[in-house]
């Protein structure tokens, strides 16, 4: 008899760890080749680990929400033959077009796991205790109190399953530090927290309380708020209202774009493109486009080639913020935001997307966009990009404020194509005619672009788009 080890596979360059989301099989199950063993998820991109042996399973190394190192063994197989070592690929299941994955159960403690776009921040304690002056003012009130319990953890982070627990039950800072964690690195979970809730019912609560110098007394009280929502309270809803717990990618995308808005000054520039030019070429391109390379041919491939004249002229718009210094990207890796077919967003990267004729990068729009619906993106395919490019106009907006994607430091969102009157200048005179119109809308890190900059660059897309060569080479 023999082992085989299955460890958690490669998954791209930028992705060193994984979540195990869900185990399929269990311990003493029989092992068919191919067979889905667990499911695992990188920041954004869900993907299942098949066995590339028969035999039975007879060893789990890790459990559901673990955080998994690449490389690490999974899980331990017995085979009929010698013992070896197994990294399967992830294995890409094809779901019906249309489906909606259903999001891991909230029962489940998850970890946010790291990202190199960016790293979710790490919860800090201190910057969501509740108003200190409001507790004191309740200790005077009270006129007695407690000394404070010394702390027995030193974690600083807590998944959202631990938060969403604590809030619920209107834990404390104070009681959760008392909360031994047995997770990885000494971390609450779940189990943890139902073993001090189940305590804490069968004995009389212990005043947490804390009298702080030189109180000022303001009028909201201490009792109305919760240890992670300020603005949170106990009481139930009613009139019918609907909780709805946020997906794991929900979650990291809210995460991902609060960190931005922090890390960046953000500022827009709006500008008006005449695509009268490029939507006749379009027209008369598509159908042969589509009869010679069996592809559709969008708007969004002619937007992003001349977003990517655009980044040549202005090449520090392709850069990333390390500290105190810039780093100018020589590669022009396009990320192209997708809805899913759960309702949320995806962002796709096309790599050196300046290297790509018209046929290349058409290609590529329809098959990362076709994937990302499916939700069959690899890991890879999400990470490193350098610029942003969402089309907003597929939803029937004239235009938004898009959001950074960090640690870029612009995104260039385009509008819906309306039929608009304008004034043509001729030699003949001024006419008044039917035109093709957008609104681009241009979000930039004001730390390092300035508005000159950042106009600039949009004015110079708006070119390449409105003088489009009406003989220009499929």
């Amino acid at each position: 008899m023999g082992k085989h080890f299955l460890k958690l596979p490669k998954m791209g360059e930028s992705v060193v760890e994984a979540t195990l989301t869900k185990w399929l099989k269990e311990v003493g199950d029989p092992i068919e080749v191919d067979d889905i063993i667990v499911e695992i998820a990188t920041d954004k991109v869900d993907s299942d680990v098949p066995s590339e042996v028969s035999g039975v399973l007879i060893e789990k190394k890790f459990s559901e929400n673990d955080v998994v190192q690449v490389g690490e063994i999974m899980a331990v197989i017995q085979t009929d033959g010698e013992d070896s070592i197994v990294v399967s690929p992830p294995k890409e299941v094809p779901k019906e077009m249309g489906q909606v994955m259903i999001p891991p159960k909230v029962e489940k403690e998850e970890q946010v796991q790291k990202t190199t776009i960016p790293e979710v921040p790490t919860f800090s304690l201190k910057e969501s205790l509740p108003n200190s002056e409001n507790i004191a003012e309740s200790s005077v009130q009270d006129k007695k109190t407690t000394t404070p319990i010394p702390s027995t953890n030193h974690n600083e982070f807590y998944s959202p399953l631990v938060k969403n627990i604590a809030r619920a039950e209107g834990l404390t800072e104070v009681e959760l530090k008392q909360i031994e964690g047995t997770g990885k690195n000494n971390r609450i979970t779940k189990k943890d927290m139902l073993a001090y809730l189940a305590q804490r019912d069968k004995t009389p609560p212990v005043s947490t309380k804390e009298v702080a110098p030189n109180p000022i007394v303001t009028p909201t009280t201490a009792a109305s708020k919760t240890f992670f929502d300020n603005n949170a309270t106990a009481s139930p809803t009613s009139g019918g209202d609907q909780i709805i717990e946020m997906s794991r990618m929900a979650k990291l995308t809210a995460d991902h774009m609060i960190r931005s808005k922090q890390t960046s000054a953000h500022v827009q520039s709006f500008i008006e493109a005449d695509l009268t030019n490029l939507w006749d070429w379009r027209e008369k391109a598509k159908g042969e486009f589509l009869k010679r390379e069996g592809e559709k041919l969008t708007f969004t491939p002619l937007l992003i080639t001349a977003l990517i004249k655009a980044l040549k002229d202005f090449p520090l718009l392709n850069s990333s913020v390390q500290g105190d210094t810039i780093v100018q990207k020589k590669e022009i890796n396009i990320g192209m935001a997708a809805a899913m077919a759960d309702g949320n967003l995806i962002v796709p990267v096309i790599k050196n997307a300046d290297h790509l004729n018209m046929v290349g990068l058409a290609k590529a729009v329809n098959d990362l966009a076709q994937r990302a619906r499916m939700q069959q993106l690899k890991p890879d395919e999400v990470q490193d990009g350098t610029f942003t490019f969402t089309n907003i106009g597929n939803f029937g907006s004239l235009t938004g404020t898009p959001i950074i994607n960090q640690p870029q430091v612009g995104i260039i969102a385009v509008g819906v194509i309306r039929k608009m009157p304008a004034v043509i200048e001729t030699s003949q005179g001024d006419s008044i005619a039917i035109r093709k119109k957008m609104i681009i809308s241009h979000s930039y890190d004001h730390r390092i672009i300035n508005g000159a900059m950042g106009g600039q660059f949009i004015k110079s897309m708006a070119d390449y788009l409105e003088y489009w060569d009406k003989n220009y080479p499929i």
